[in-house]
């Protein structure tokens, strides 16, 4: 007979569980205990529950497994609601385990008693309350299961204390051997049918298709064809977007080049489409078609209704696609090209701006340069995603992390933590505004402790940017989104990190290329300047991008 949380750490090894991200509480300590004797998973105790279930999340998008993290019961629980959102929208695969009062015999009447269980159900793919020890196994691979296969989300177990110290004979179970279906052949004759058949086709990368192979599949169609492609912002790096035939990510919802060059196009090829993200373009009646090609049929809406659909494996439907396809001699990109042409023209012009506070354009082209082709940055949300997502070219897949799901403040320190966790021999950034970063500073203190090297860069404007953005556009008056900030330098070295402030636009390659190079947690305050944000998203880019 073995202990119930001895055997929930078990199955929990069969799955090839590295970490467990937490805060433990009464409720879990016979799961602590277990896991203490693990010889195979690390605990990483955290400062809060909602960095834990970041970083779980941020290991699953990273590896396609499961990432685990615990809570106690009550307000242990409630504080992973954000994170399972996070992971959910964003189609990350994690795993929640909270703990509970026992269920057979009541101890403390109804103290921090809360249904946690159907409090999960609308935010995750799988919860369920481990209601005997003899289930723990099914249930854990269950789990494991629903969380790791298309779309990847959330799922959660409740392991109440009373149910964690029984005893049971059954045994873990070993995951199965399991691959996903490929597209039906018909399909894909369709679909290639009409792309023969047409003008001016553009393939649109979006979440869906940042998964392993995916990239090597796409690259040899557009290799092969010469079709040139759009990302989404969660779509980014799945092709080195330094390829000549990139057009552009869709940052901004609309008057965007990259909106203008879809424009152009008379088929669209949607690969991995989520409906989740911000549109990257807008279907009309009687407009553009589609083909939509995913692991899952189209979820319609009134501007996502394709016409064709090539559903299965994603890789291996590009793979037949690109197989079967036969380039056309009537297919003409050059109004496309010239509009990506006249992005990067934009883009560059405005490089040379050394303004102190620093100029955002001016920031993304210095971080592109300082970080190697592998080197990961991890952004937390405010405007400045914006300026990521259009002006900086992501080489390989899930090297620019940003949130187009849930669109969560507080990620980016987290992220760039299990990032590093995950790859530690690549250069890792997190890029946060001031508002982001104070949401989970706390966690400086967990990437000290673990001895990571990351550079955490702050853009510091004392306000809730995005928002105050927004409400310039809006045309209403300037107020009620500013603050003050601790020093950002004095704060990391209380920490035990090493605290930098940027001072000029001048020292600004020189104190990155410094960051990266020295191992140990760096913390850049850095001065941004966004009063042109609304002259140029707003107005400039949509004026230039009409001209064409």
């Amino acid at each position: 007979m073995t202990k119930a949380s001895d055997l929930f750490i078990e199955c929990l090894e069969e799955e090839g569980v590295e970490y467990v991200f937490g805060v433990p509480g009464e409720e879990n300590l016979d799961f602590l205990d277990s896991l203490s004797r693990s010889d195979s998973i690390r605990l990483i105790l955290t400062r809060h529950e909602q960095g834990a279930g970041f970083m779980a999340a941020t290991y699953g998008r990273h590896t396609g497994k499961a990432g685990v993290c615990l809570a106690t019961l009550g307000p242990g629980a409630t504080n992973f609601v954000t994170a399972a959102a996070y992971a959910q929208l964003g189609g990350m695969p994690m795993m929640m385990i909270t703990g509970q009062k026992p269920i057979k015999k009541s101890k403390q009447g109804r103290f921090q008693i809360l249904d946690v269980v159907d409090m999960m159900r609308p935010i995750t793919k799988y919860t369920h309350q481990l209601a005997s020890s003899d289930n723990i196994p099914s249930r854990v691979r269950e789990a494991f299961r629903l969380a790791e296969e298309e779309k990847p989300g959330a799922v959660h177990l409740e392991l109440p204390e009373d149910i964690a110290d029984e005893h049971t004979d059954s045994r873990p179970l070993t995951p199965s051997h399991v691959r996903r279906p490929h597209a039906d052949e018909k399909s894909v004759r369709v679909a290639v049918k009409r792309i023969e058949a047409a003008r001016a086709p553009v393939l649109v990368i979006g979440a869906g298709a940042n998964r392993k192979m995916t990239s090597r599949m796409l690259l040899q169609l557009i290799e092969k064809t010469g079709i040139p492609f759009v990302t989404t912002q969660l779509g980014k790096g799945v092709i080195d977007e330094t390829h000549p035939r990139f057009l552009g990510c869709a940052a901004l919802s609309s008057g965007d080049f990259v909106h203008r060059a879809l424009g152009n196009a008379d088929l669209i090829i949607n690969v991995g489409h989520d409906v989740i993200e911000k549109p990257p373009f807008f279907m009309q009646q009687g407009g553009t078609e589609v083909i939509h090609v995913s692991t899952k049929t189209a979820e319609v809406d009134p501007v996502y209704f394709p016409q064709i659909e090539v559903i299965g494996d994603i890789a291996n439907a590009i793979w037949q696609i690109k197989e079967d396809l036969v380039s056309s001699g009537t297919w003409n990109f050059d109004s496309m090209l010239a509009a990506r042409g006249a992005e990067n023209e934009h883009r560059d012009s405005m490089c040379s701006d050394m303004r102190f506070p620093i100029f955002p354009a001016c920031l993304v082209r210095n971080i592109r340069e300082a970080m190697p082709a592998d080197g990961i940055i991890c952004l937390d949300n405010g405007v400045y995603k914006i300026w990521f997502a259009r002006n900086y070219p992501a080489r390989q897949p899930n090297t620019v992390l940003l949130d187009n799901a849930l669109a969560t403040m507080g990620a980016g320190l987290p992220s760039a933590m299990a990032s590093a966790m995950v790859y530690p021999g690549r250069k890792v950034m997190a890029i946060c505004g001031d508002g982001g970063f104070m949401m989970n500073s706390q966690e400086m203190e967990t990437a000290v402790r673990l001895k990571l090297n990351i550079v955490v860069l702050i853009l510091n404007d004392n306000s809730y940017g995005m928002i105050r953005w927004k409400q310039a556009n809006m045309g209403f008056e300037d107020w009620g989104l500013t603050y003050g900030n601790p020093d950002f330098v004095k704060y990391a070295e209380s920490y035990g990190a090493h605290g930098h402030r940027v001072t000029s636009a001048e020292m600004v390659p020189e104190l990155l290329s410094h960051c990266l190079s020295t191992d140990g947690v760096h913390l850049i305050d850095c001065p941004i300047d966004y009063a042109d944000n609304d002259r140029i998203l707003n107005k400039e880019i949509k004026e230039l991008s009409a001209a064409l």
